[in-house]
């Protein structure tokens, strides 16, 4: 991995998140009709994170669920040869909630087309927001994040890597060159 730039670093990371709890709870006036989703897999983690600063502001205990995408992937059959299917775990109806679809990075816009599909197969919300960590640009989907911690325009060769403590043993965000791996 050729780091060329640290974006955001542990203390940065947890001021982002706090600021984006604000902002959802700002937006829809509180948490009283609200569900979190986080997709896997830092999306995962990153939600329960908001989560927990959504109880420390309002003294909530907002719904958390975990969506796994893989079979709802315009590229299941041809980029994954043996796709890791793990469990979607959202154990409360999502009719009529106002949904924070949370994700790590927005790219090119298919794992959030994918996760709306897969959304929109479990019940009618009365809203999915979405809710990113970092938005790098380049999108193929029209698709828009309503909160984002960092826009983070990107060339082509270069990728933005998550690191979180529950899966990495750190917390950054990192801008990665992969022109040299090509």
């Amino acid at each position: 991995m050729d780091i060329k730039a640290t974006v955001i670093d542990r203390e940065g990371l947890n001021r982002t998140i706090t600021r984006l709890a604000h902002e959802i709870l700002e937006r829809n006036k509180g948490s009283k009709n609200l569900v979190l989703i986080g997709m896997r897999t830092r999306g995962e983690f990153l939600a329960k994170r908001i989560q927990q600063k959504i109880k420390e502001i309002d003294g909530s205990d907002t719904n958390l669920g975990v969506l796994d995408t893989t079979l709802y992937r315009d590229d299941f059959r041809t980029r994954l040869k043996q796709p890791e299917v793990s469990v979607t775990e959202i154990k409360f109806d999502l009719t009529e909630k106002d949904i924070i679809l949370i994700d790590d990075v927005l790219y090119t816009g298919r794992s959030t087309r994918s996760a709306l599909d897969a959304l929109m197969d479990m019940g009618r919300p009365n809203t999915i927001q979405l809710c990113v960590l970092v938005d790098r640009g380049h999108r193929e989907m029209p698709i828009k994040a309503d909160f984002v911690g960092k826009n983070i325009p990107t060339s082509i060769n270069e990728e933005v890597k998550v690191k979180m403590t529950e899966i990495d043993d750190e917390d950054a965000v990192y801008l990665v060159d992969n022109s040299k791996s090509n």
